[in-house]
């Protein structure tokens, strides 16, 4: 009896150690709000994290809201990487409170936040569109490297490592931008949604936005940008598929140019970006 005991014992620390071990080594289950930032994470975390992104290709960050087997996800989440867009403001608070042992990590937290303008120049808050800009993004990777590693000491070397090659990545990324933008400095591109301010700062670029905060823009203020256009002599009016293209094409018809659609929440970051500077170089010829 004392023998069967003894190797109950040891059955049972065994299937405890296993469990812990199994644990230990599963991957952080981690949220993010957009595209772009599930690929800042994967390039940090590696295969340490398992991340979910709340707004899918062809949704609007501004018009989102949560399915609930999201929210049934989130409340196994350990962490968040939230980036200020605009769902959040509705939903973090919600999201928290149905998981309140989940850390909310701020991407935006050591970024110089530019305003957000509409196509009077008035201002319209924050610009949350802080991803465009490779140079914003590293430090972005440094925010995700840090809380990997708080949560997940264990793998403290594969988070710096990563880390490192990601921002040796993006160094790259923006010399190939800075290179093909070369003679395009100083000019201006018109935008539907203005999406692209982060980057234009980066590149010495202007943009002009038709609208500002995801509304349709009355009479006066088209009248407005066509003028604008007019006298920029603006030949493409660039587009994102999370909008509708009606107002773009009124304007491009007016001022003939063309639409083109750019895409600033596709996945695959310096694939895409490299995509629409190539858009950017021709239109701005």
């Amino acid at each position: 009896m004392a023998t069967i005991a003894k190797i109950s014992a040891f059955m049972v620390a065994l299937w405890a150690w296993q469990a812990g071990a199994a644990a230990a080594s599963a991957p952080l289950p981690v949220f993010v709000s957009i595209l772009p930032q599930k690929y800042f994470v994967e390039r940090v975390g590696g295969k340490q994290v398992v991340v979910s992104v709340m707004v899918g290709p062809g949704q609007s960050p501004a018009t989102y809201e949560p399915m609930p087997r999201q929210m049934t996800a989130l409340s196994r989440a350990r962490l968040y990487f939230s980036i200020g867009v605009a769902f959040e403001n509705t939903w973090m608070k919600r999201i928290q409170a149905a998981n309140p042992a989940l850390r909310v990590v701020p991407m935006q937290r050591g970024v110089e936040l530019l305003p957000l303008t509409g196509p009077g120049g008035e201002a319209a808050g924050a610009d949350p569109h802080i991803w465009t800009s490779p140079l914003r993004v590293k430090i972005m990777a440094a925010s995700i490297r840090d809380a990997l590693i708080e949560t997940d000491p264990a793998h403290h070397g594969d988070y710096e490592s990563n880390c490192r090659a990601f921002i040796a990545e993006l160094d790259a990324l923006d010399r190939d931008v800075r290179a093909l933008l070369m003679l395009a400095k100083g000019k201006s591109f018109l935008v539907f949604h203005p999406s692209w301010g982060y980057f234009a700062n980066d590149y010495g670029l202007r943009q002009i936005p038709i609208e500002a905060e995801g509304k349709e823009p009355g009479a006066k203020a088209i009248v407005r940008v066509i003028d604008l256009g007019k006298r920029e002599g603006a030949r493409v009016i660039f587009v994102q598929t999370q909008f509708s293209r009606r107002t773009a094409e009124t304007v491009a018809a007016a001022i003939g140019a063309r639409v083109v659609a750019v895409d600033p929440l596709a996945e695959n970051y310096p694939q895409n970006l490299l995509r629409v500077v190539h858009e950017f170089a021709e239109a701005l010829k």
